[in-house]
């Protein structure tokens, strides 16, 4: 049982988490509609389409799984900050600065998120039968009609795993964010940074609760994700 003190400060910190856990929906939720368009855009021109440096571009799309969190923080840093290559010129012209916004945080999770995506859309679209979209040029169907009536119904199920995936992997991002966007209670702080902060001030039973409430919530698309996950997938 949690001892007075340790109730006390549970209840004192409720309300940072389930801010903390509102906001970390908001970025998951938002970085994975993000790559739902981008990552299916990009899966199905690796699926259908032979050109020189497929594999290349394929491998540079894939590094924001393989590559540090910090680093692909550093990376935004450099392109999107108030002396960055992109972030200069928003701030100069438009008066516009990202980092340590809301939207640093969605730009964080989508650049991370996005190869699961990606990924799993090009794997569903090659697992597509050929010949069924072929018969469907042959009808007089455009290729724009192919990919929604015949391709996207078949890889339905692989696009949408992969897409619970990356929300899932967005709910726990924390390097890239944390460098970013940073953390400002209620508006930067997501949960993953919340429970960073809960154990290096010594709030051991505040990092329990989250860590409790964001591993379930991830145990369960996860497992939402392999009943929706083709067998060949």
């Amino acid at each position: 049982m949690l001892s007075a003190s340790s109730a006390l400060t549970v209840l004192s910190t409720s309300s940072t988490i389930w801010p903390a856990l509102s906001l970390s929906l908001q970025v998951a939720l938002s970085a994975t509609a993000i790559n739902l368009l981008l990552g299916v855009a990009v899966g199905w021109l690796l699926a259908r389409y032979r050109f020189r440096g497929r594999e290349l571009l394929d491998a540079l799309l894939t590094l924001p799984m393989v590559l540090p969190p910090t680093v692909l923080g550093y990376y935004l840093l450099v392109l999107w900050g108030k002396q960055g290559w992109l972030g200069q010129w928003l701030h100069q012209w438009l008066g516009v600065q990202l980092i340590f916004t809301r939207s640093a945080a969605i730009m964080a999770a989508t650049v991370v998120t996005f190869p699961l995506i990606m990924k799993a859309a090009r794997t569903a679209l090659e697992q597509v039968p050929a010949p069924l979209e072929n018969a469907g040029r042959v009808l007089g169907l455009g290729e724009w009609a192919v990919f929604w009536r015949i391709s996207l119904p078949l890889a339905w199920r692989g696009i949408l795993a992969g897409s619970l995936l990356a929300l899932a992997r967005a709910l726990g991002e924390f390097g890239a964010t944390l460098m970013v966007a940073g953390s400002i209670a209620g508006q930067t702080q997501t949960l993953s940074i919340a429970i960073y902060e809960a154990v290096q001030a010594g709030q051991d039973d505040a990092a329990h609760l989250m860590v409790l409430v964001i591993s379930a919530t991830c145990v369960a698309l996860l497992l939402l994700a392999r009943r929706l996950a083709p067998e060949r997938l």
